[in-house]
């Protein structure tokens, strides 16, 4: 099953976590680079909220333009970077300083998905929920 299909499961009540997170890690997504990202060799759309850096990804290029058009923006470019999601998740999540997770088709209100700095999603040493070890305690 295509990660839009497993979205729509879980969002019914029906899908599978474990399947969905798979399903966002074998995905092929498409990350808008920042303004100007271009032209400096880097740096991928995001936005923070709550306390937390999302990175924008679309399952498609419909998908990313419904985003530009919901922000007023549908007349220039949008480049982006083809990723899995796999690799947006254990190479350039770690890279933020702070916590940071995907947010996966955010202008479409039945059928976007966060998928946040959790355990089983990003890399245990940024997920939230996981307390980092204490060194002092090691040393004895």
């Amino acid at each position: 099953m295509e990660l839009i299909a497993e979205i729509a499961a879980y969002r019914t009540g029906t899908g599978d976590p474990r399947r969905l997170v798979g399903e966002f890690r074998r995905a092929v997504l498409l990350a808008p680079l920042a303004e100007g990202a271009e032209d400096v060799g880097g740096g991928l759309m995001s936005a923070v909220s709550g306390g937390i850096r999302w990175f924008y990804a679309f399952t498609d290029e419909e998908a990313l333009a419904r985003f530009a058009e919901a922000r007023g923006e549908a007349g220039r470019e949008w480049p982006y970077l083809a990723i899995l999601g796999a690799r947006l998740v254990d190479a350039v999540v770690p890279e933020v300083d702070g916590p940071a997770g995907v947010a996966v088709n955010v202008a479409d209100a039945d059928g976007s998905m966060l998928f946040p700095p959790v355990a089983g999603i990003v890399p245990d040493a940024c997920a939230v929920d996981i307390e980092a070890e204490d060194e002092s305690a090691e040393v004895a």
